[in-house]
């Protein structure tokens, strides 16, 4: 393969990265609609005032509606529960039983050391609270944010804890008897729902019940270009992922449901069924940019005086690889690894924990894994650089036959390749090793720009978090500055324009990596280094 070839697929890929970070445009924003969006998310709307007024559900073909009281009265103002554990401060509340903050103790916001903790909830003043439950489609009307009752004032687990439990008690007088019993384990981001729903009445009830997820969408808030941020859905053995800005009508996925939630780039929240073949989920947003994500199980007839129980597991955590995959329920999947390159990138990251189990520095095992990447590379680089050296000591002839068989391109084509065979080159030889080399850079892209392990991971003085750009882009300019010397040492062909729009590419990717995981600009800044000395090596012995 020649220089021009070369610098084809270079320039293609620039073009497409190029392209995708600085000019592609999400489509403009439609209003949102009305109707069955708003309806969805008013399901488990908490009530305004003490006095609370049922939505009047359809109830389905066949099924006998049973009417609740009017009015439901309060009988208590809201409470609210603290549960800590050694990996979270999780705070309930009495209205619809339901969350109202969890914050992740060892995870911060930002850098700063006195940084509040990562908030897993993000729901304004006057909006329901995650983790309510409704009854749509069912044969009772249940009061959307239905007062509960708890015995418990606080929950407190220490790391050799045994679990413990936080149950809520919600009343329908004559209809319903309802019952949330969450259970904690002190050293997991997972924590178990079983929600009993008794039938007080005297006749059978048709209930569908739905686990709700609420987040507010601020529209003001700023996008990582990197990551998705909003629901996320593992249906049929594929992610489906959906911007929370682009949620405009209510969608119905499945059934199928492995499990189902909310996600941004480093944290997620997943709600898991006990019956993923049964299990729908409906997403929806409403006027004032609250998008909702529904857990639908089966419809379920509970006969009078019986229980009808719907059990669910929730992981409210970080995605963190090791910990995601041992839930064994491809919660590892949320991780945007790529389909293609996830099996590069995931061994990549085994790697870089293995290493800095040993540095404590993923800046140092970055360039550790960056030498030994070089070191299994070393005799395909050698070939190479050998290969561009023969094709630069042959390139007076092949502009000879280019002159002497230019209007003849058959009997050029085959002159050329006779050359090549007396002097033993292969055209391939020169570029077929940086080809093999690309997915290894995409992996390891992946790696670094969505692994948490180095979100906040420092490196060394100005480099505080691996997971960001250079602040003051240092080491990106030292890395176009490596690529320029890199670009001299390295044998080229005859023509200058060629050599000169080849000695472009150092500013290219100068300008690329400015906004790059500084993690990433260190895997090549070092890889450069070590390239260079290979090529002096190189042109030392054949000198």
């Amino acid at each position: 393969m020649d220089k021009r070839t070369i610098l084809a697929i270079v320039l293609s890929m620039m073009v497409i990265i190029i392209y995708q970070v600085f000019f592609l445009k999400p489509p403009p924003k439609q209003p949102p609609p009305q109707g069955k969006v708003q309806e969805a998310v008013k399901e488990a709307t908490p009530p305004a005032t003490a006095v609370q007024t049922p939505v009047k559900a359809s109830a389905p073909a066949g099924a006998v509606k049973v009417q609740t009281p009017a009015a439901v009265q309060t009988v208590a103002p809201e409470r609210e529960v603290v549960v800590e554990t050694p990996l979270y401060r999780a705070v309930f509340t009495t209205r619809g039983g339901a969350l109202k903050s969890l914050v992740l103790k060892h995870y911060r916001k930002t850098l700063a050391e006195n940084s509040d903790p990562v908030e897993m909830v993000d729901i304004p003043a006057g909006m329901p609270h995650p983790l309510q439950v409704s009854f749509p489609a069912s044969s009772v009307d249940v009061p959307p944010g239905l007062p509960f009752e708890t015995k418990t004032r606080a929950l407190n687990l220490a790391a050799d804890a045994d679990k413990a439990a936080l149950t809520f008690t919600g009343v329908v007088p004559g209809v319903m008897e309802i019952e949330k019993v969450f259970t904690f384990h002190p050293s997991q981001y997972v924590f178990e729902l079983e929600v009993r729903l008794r039938n007080l009445s005297e006749t059978p009830l048709n209930q569908n019940l739905s686990l709700n997820w609420f987040h507010f969408a601020d529209p003001k808030a700023e996008t990582d270009s990197y990551a998705n941020e909003g629901p996320v859905v593992h249906l049929n053995k594929d992610m489906e992922r959906f911007q929370a800005k682009k949620v405009e009508t209510e969608k119905v996925l499945g059934p199928g449901v492995l499990w189902g939630g909310y996600e941004n780039k480093y944290f997620i929240v997943a709600m898991i069924p006990q019956n993923p073949s049964l299990t729908t989920t409906v997403l929806a947003k409403d006027q004032a940019n609250l998008v909702s994500v529904g857990l639908r199980g089966a419809k379920s007839i509970i006969p009078p005086a019986q229980t009808g129980t719907f059990s669910y597991s929730l992981f409210i955590g970080p995605k963190d690889y090791t910990i995601l995959k041992a839930q064994g329920l491809k919660l590892e999947e949320a991780i945007d690894f790529g389909s293609w390159l996830k099996w590069l990138a995931i061994p990549l990251l085994v790697a870089l924990k293995f290493l800095y189990g040993y540095v404590h520095n993923y800046g140092l095992a970055i360039i550790i894994l960056t030498i030994i990447i070089k070191i299994i590379f070393w005799p395909l680089g050698n070939k190479s650089y050998e290969s561009m050296k023969e094709m630069q000591k042959i390139q007076p002839k092949i502009q000879e036959l280019r002159e002497k068989y230019k209007n003849d391109r058959q009997r050029l084509s085959q002159e050329t390749m006779a050359l090549y065979r007396a002097h033993k080159v292969n055209p391939m030889g020169g570029c077929l090793p940086m080809l093999i080399q690309i997915p290894v850079f995409f992996g390891l892209y992946k790696t670094l720009l969505y692994a948490i392990e180095l979100r906040h991971s420092p490196f060394i003085w100005w480099i505080r978090d691996l997971s960001d750009k250079d602040p003051y882009y240092i080491t990106p300019i030292v890395m176009g500055g490596t690529m320029w010397l890199q670009q001299k040492m390295t044998p080229t062909g005859g023509d200058p324009m060629q050599q000169k729009v080849m000695l472009w590419m150092p500013v290219i990717f100068t300008f690329l990596f400015l906004n790059f995981p500084s993690g990433l600009v260190i895997y090549w800044l070092f890889n450069n280094i070590i390239s260079i000395g290979q090529q002096y090596y190189i042109n030392k012995r054949y000198n």
